[in-house]
Formats: structure tokens, C-alpha cells, sequence
């Protein structure tokens, strides 16, 4: 899901498509019982992650 929302060279700058990757990431993490009182932190922490992924990857 990740993988594919962030396929566009400018993702981090589009709202649109941030907008619609913190959705997919809030319904995964309700699928899996996540506790929703932390998730606005939840969601930076996995973009920053998502972030170092696409810099770092080859």
C-alpha cells in the first residue's frame, strides 16, 4: 500500500496523496486493534519511516 501510494517522485509534497495515505494508514492500524488516541503520532512516525525507506532504497 505503502509501496505503491508513494511511487511519484513528489509524494511527500501532494496533499492529495498524503491525504489518502493517512487514511489507508488509520483503517490498517483500527483493522489491527490499534488504539486511536495516539494516531495523528502514529501516522508521522510511519511517514518518516516511509520516508527514510524511499531515500535509502536502491
Amino acid at each position: 500500500m505503502i509501496d505503491y501510494k508513494t511511487k511519484y517522485t513528489d509524494w511527500s509534497e501532494r496533499e492529495d496523496i498524503n491525504a489518502e495515505l493517512k487514511m489507508d494508514i488509520i483503517v490498517k492500524l483500527v483493522e489491527f486493534g490499534y488504539p486511536p488516541l495516539t494516531m495523528e503520532a502514529v501516522y508521522k512516525n510511519v511517514l518518516e519511516q516511509v520516508e527514510n525507506f524511499k531515500r535509502n532504497r536502491r
